[in-house]
């Protein structure tokens, strides 16, 4: 009695089965049929082999079983019966459900009972024994994190009395903890950060090394290891932003056009090397950024120019105080994304010296084939790069390594035609200018297309832009004074206020070029440069005296050489040419070429040097407004050139009319050169020196020397319009 209630024990004695109830108040009353127990077989080694089994596995269950008294245990061991042990068993066992037992006492054959109970206390074991074991681990986990807590309290404890730790150290652990599970970081590079966490958990705050350490960390849970911006697959909407931001350069927007369609087609391939190649000015760079705009990305940008030390790529080792990873690592860093659009501009002005070769240091990065696990000195883990799309500038590719140039695409960007530049500053260049200075186009100024050709003529001729963006600006900020002093009325800046504006102009007027070709022994010759094409006015002289030669200009070897190579052929056919052949033994000759100032080099000149001497000595004046390039032979063979775009563009800016080429360039004037430059020049494609000389001095020469085939006009604009016959006129 306990509180009111009463415990009762029942104790069943006899299976039986109810046929009927006869009472129902105040007690239940029914008429039952007693069963008795079947034993359908005899005592036997199986019976009892099952019998010591049941009693094992209970053993097992009241052992692993701690709501279950031990003395169950003696209790079964000592009934003798078997069908009592089978009932005993099966009413203990407290997992065992309502509608089991019931089944058990449903079953009057003993040996079934005594299989079945076998049965379910063998389930019951294995049930127990993966409980315990996921008890076991979850206690091992628990108890591990515990024992951390635990011990990383006392050691801030007793740190706290030895008046060594801080509060403040003990945080920054943590924040670094929580930072490197929230870094997403791969596998390798998230064991080495536990590796090192671990390491400083155990250093003092104040130590040099525990900020070394501390940085590191800091580095490698900010990288983007994993993290990808998704790419715009939209090609109508990339063609439209790199039309709204350049003008021209169709081959470099189709090449990007095909690099968004790949991606769309294959989102995980990798990424091509491309490499910018071009005159200053002519927008490179800028191009770079209109490329991550299309494409919806991050743009990251690095100079490489005057880098010479290889740790600026690589990084330095952690070893150094105040090592860092190199720019490339830093780049992604800054984009935030490992799939950025990446520049590495001046790729061509990269140095060399004690500290190592950064040009080297770059194959690994520029090479798709490897830079899938670019290992930074500093960081000393692979970082996948092969989703970056790396772009490269340069002014000329012969400074680059020809193993690194191997790994580039490279896209050549030529200067601009004069209709280009007046459509790039309209639409560009004259609204930015407007804008920096405060000074609103159309209504407190406007410049007038032939002002601004008169510009770009004769103040500005350069492959690029810059220039021109400058005399702009220096228009712009005139007027922006005016306004300042009180002048608010619209001013139209037409040829006229140029001078007042700008100066004097520049360059040379078409005038003067005539004037100065006109004497005999003067020659336009077409030169390249890294800033774009340029003009060389030859000149050459003849005085008295004995087999000397003068060189004079700042020319290299090659150059000189073909100074030498040219008064060789005039001397071996000065009688077909009309010239006595013992000029050279009483004659002193000086070949100059202005802009002395100016070191110049390379074969191209070769023409130019036959026609100068040619003219001198037969005192014939070359036709008006030509220009020519080419290099020659001993045989007098014209040989291919190169840079014929920038050349031809050059010449057309300065006012020729005519230019002589080699003949094997002629499919270069035909593939690079813009229609409207073609239009406004006639080219004379040469194989040998004979043809240039007719062509440049109407000179007709002897029999002798007479060349089997003629030289050809190639009209340019018919060629690429389709004509009938595409090498024009015989001249």
């Amino acid at each position: 009695l306990k509180e009111n209630n009463l415990g009762l024990i029942v104790q069943g004695l006899r299976r039986f089965r109810i046929k009927e109830f006869v009472q129902n108040h105040p007690y239940i009353l029914a008429r039952i049929e007693v069963l008795e127990d079947l034993v359908t077989t005899q005592e036997t080694s199986k019976t009892e082999a099952t019998r010591r089994s049941v009693e094992s596995l209970f053993q097992k269950i009241v052992a692993m079983s701690p709501g279950i008294s031990s003395e169950l245990t003696n209790i079964a061991l000592n009934i003798e019966e078997l069908s009592q042990l089978t009932d005993f068993i099966a009413a203990t066992v407290p997992s065992f459900s309502i509608a089991l037992r019931q089944e058990f006492l449903e079953t009057p054959d003993v040996w079934k009972r005594l299989e079945k109970l076998q049965l379910e206390l063998t389930r019951e074991v294995e049930i127990l024994d993966l409980k315990g074991k996921i008890q076991s681990q979850v206690q091992d986990e628990v108890g591990k994190s515990q024992r951390e807590y635990y011990l990383r309290e006392q050691l801030k404890a007793i740190q706290k009395e030895l008046g060594e730790g801080d509060e403040t150290g003990f945080k920054e652990i943590q924040e670094l903890r929580e930072n490197i599970e929230k870094a997403n970081l791969p596998e390798e590079a998230l064991k080495e950060a536990l590796r090192e966490l671990k390491r400083i958990s155990k250093m003092q705050p104040a130590s040099a090394e525990y900020t070394v350490a501390k940085t590191y960390l800091d580095w490698l849970v900010v990288l983007p290891w994993n993290k990808l911006s998704e790419s715009e697959f939209d090609i109508t909407n990339a063609r439209k932003i790199l039309d709204r931001d350049h003008y021209g350069l169709e081959k470099i927007k189709e090449r990007i056009l095909e690099f968004l369609a790949v991606l769309k087609l294959k989102p995980a391939g990798k990424a091509p090397i491309l490499c910018f190649v071009g005159p200053p000015g002519v927008g490179k760079t800028s191009l770079g950024k209109s490329i991550a705009d299309a494409l919806g990305r991050k743009f990251a940008r690095i100079s490489l120019g005057g880098i010479r030390d290889e740790a600026e790529i690589r990084g330095h080792r952690r070893t150094y105080i105040g090592s860092l990873p190199g720019q490339i690592i830093q780049g992604i860093r800054r984009a935030g994304e490992r799939n950025a659009v990446f520049m590495l501009d001046e790729i061509d002005k990269i140095g060399t010296d004690f500290r190592g070769d950064p040009a080297s240091a770059l194959l690994e990065v520029l090479d798709p084939q490897q830079n899938h696990s670019f290992r930074d000195h500093y960081l000393d883990l692979p970082f996948d790069l092969s989703r970056v799309l790396f772009i490269t500038t340069a002014n000329v590719l012969d400074p680059i390594p020809p193993a690194l140039l191997d790994r580039m695409e490279v896209i050549a960007l030529h200067g601009y035609t004069e209709e280009e530049k007046v459509n790039i500053a309209v639409k560009y260049l004259i609204p930015r200018q407007a804008e920096e200075n405060a000074v609103a186009l159309g209504q407190q100024i406007r410049i007038t297309e032939e002002a601004l050709r008169h510009v770009i003529r004769n103040y500005t001729r350069e492959a690029g832009l810059r220039n021109l963006e400058r005399e702009l600006a220096k228009i712009f900020r005139k007027r922006a004074r005016w306004l300042v002093e009180g002048n608010g009325d619209l001013i139209e800046i037409g040829v006229d206020q140029l001078p007042d504006l700008l100066g004097a102009p520049t360059f040379l007027f078409e005038e003067e070029i005539e004037e100065r070709t006109s004497v005999p022994g003067v020659v336009v010759g077409l030169a390249w440069t890294p800033s774009g094409g340029d003009v060389l006015f030859v000149e050459a002289s003849r005085m008295n005296g004995s087999k000397n030669i003068t060189i004079t200009g700042q020319l290299g070897s090659v150059m000189q050489e073909s100074v030498k190579a040219a008064l060789t052929w005039v001397r071996a056919h000065a009688r077909e040419l009309g010239i006595p052949e013992d000029f050279y033994e009483k004659s002193d000759i000086h070949v100059h070429v202005p802009a002395g100032s100016i070191p110049k080099d390379g074969p191209s000149a070769g023409v130019t040097m036959v026609t100068t001497l040619v003219s001198l000595l037969t005192g014939r004046p070359v036709r008006s407004r030509l220009a020519m390039t080419g290099e020659i032979t001993l045989s007098g063979k014209v040989l291919p050139v190169g840079g014929i775009k920038e050349k031809v563009l050059a010449a057309h800016r300065l006012g020729i009319r005519e230019v002589i080429l080699p003949k094997d360039n002629a499919k270069n004037v035909q593939e690079d050169l813009p229609i409207e430059v073609a239009q406004k020049l006639k080219f004379h494609f040469v194989r040998n020196i004979s043809e240039v000389i007719e062509t440049a001095l109407n000179l007709q020469l002897l029999p002798v020397l007479k060349p089997t085939l003629d030289s050809t006009v190639f009209n340019v604009v018919e060629s690429k319009m389709g004509s009938q016959n595409p090498l024009g006129s015989l001249n």
